[in-house]
């Protein structure tokens, strides 16, 4: 594993040269504006997460805090060794809000069935939260998802808990935070500061997010892609008091990562790039995902997939 990093960051604006996508990544570490850990594979990353979310509960359990966390279903790897942990260790999450940050919708924009296989809710069960000593499980009403049928609630329960300590996010090739796709259309430019501003929202499920999901998961069958999501807003995120931004995406995410890491410009096209100016942000990825883009398609210029 690479160690966290932490320097005097570049005021890097406007295009992503060529010379910065190559950069190897022992470099990228060096001049990344956020504290950056590099883990040599996925297995790693998923228990530094782990034990990053372990080290945070039990330290708010010792000082009789509450834990309040908006939490994704990807990276996902780290959940099963989180509960591992809490159960070898005897440490309860009574006292733990999860705010779930999205859930698929069918085309008519209803939930999908909890057994269906893209439902993160029954995956969340599954993989995490059965496998939770019952003594030790949150209470099921501290297990918040955005929520069709009211979609105010999510903010509501937030403030209720009184906010946010981590939000965890995996961000996708687009920049995408949960289902934060960019709401930009040929039609209509939403401004950062409206989308940093955006509460939870329904979204309809852009094309090429279809195609990535279906080569990913579904050999590249698009007709079973949910087209559809209901998605926690980027302000309730951005209320965290700090965020930690995770991908195990290899390939897919290394351009997205460096457009992050280098730049400082805020863009309503890529919903990561609206957490410029947080005060407590940490990115940790795979190696794979940090590697260089170094000439496989000629000299890059910004702009991409």
């Amino acid at each position: 594993m690479t160690e966290t990093t932490s320097f005097k960051y570049p005021k890097i604006a406007g295009e992503v040269t060529p010379e910065m996508l190559e950069m190897p990544a022992e470099e990228l570490q060096t001049v990344s504006r956020y504290p950056l850990t590099i883990t040599e594979d996925c297995d790693a990353l998923y228990q530094w997460i782990a034990e990053f979310m372990f080290n945070e509960l039990v330290e708010n359990n010792n000082q009789g805090k509450p834990t309040r966390w908006i939490i994704p279903l990807g990276p996902k790897g780290q959940f099963p060794l989180f509960a591992r942990m809490c159960n070898e260790q005897r440490v309860s999450m009574k006292n733990v809000f999860c705010f779930h940050m999205d859930e698929w919708l069918d085309w008519q924009g209803y939930p999908v069935s909890i057994d269906s296989p893209f439902s993160l809710r029954g995956y969340a069960d599954r993989h995490f939260y059965d496998l939770l000593d019952p003594e030790l499980h949150p209470p099921e009403e501290q297990i918040i998802y955005p929520d069709v049928f009211d979609i105010e609630d999510y903010s509501r329960k937030i403030l209720e808990a009184g906010g946010v300590d981590t939000t965890f996010a995996g961000f996708g090739y687009r920049g995408h935070l949960a289902f934060q796709e960019t709401p930009n259309t040929r039609w209509q430019r939403i401004s950062a500061d409206e989308f940093a501003a955006g509460k939870t929202r329904i979204v309809k499920i852009l094309e090429d997010s279809i195609i990535a999901h279906s080569q990913r998961g579904s050999g590249g069958y698009t007709q079973c892609i949910p087209q559809m999501a209901i998605t926690a807003g980027m302000a309730d995120m951005l209320s965290a008091d700090k965020i930690l931004l995770l991908t195990d995406g290899g390939t897919w995410k290394q351009w997205m990562l460096r457009v992050f890491l280098l730049t400082t410009e805020r863009d309503s096209d890529y919903a990561i790039t609206l957490c410029h100016g947080h005060p407590n942000v940490i990115v940790a990825v795979d190696k794979n995902s940090a590697e260089p883009i170094s000439g496989r398609f000629g000299r890059h210029p910004q702009g991409g997939s």
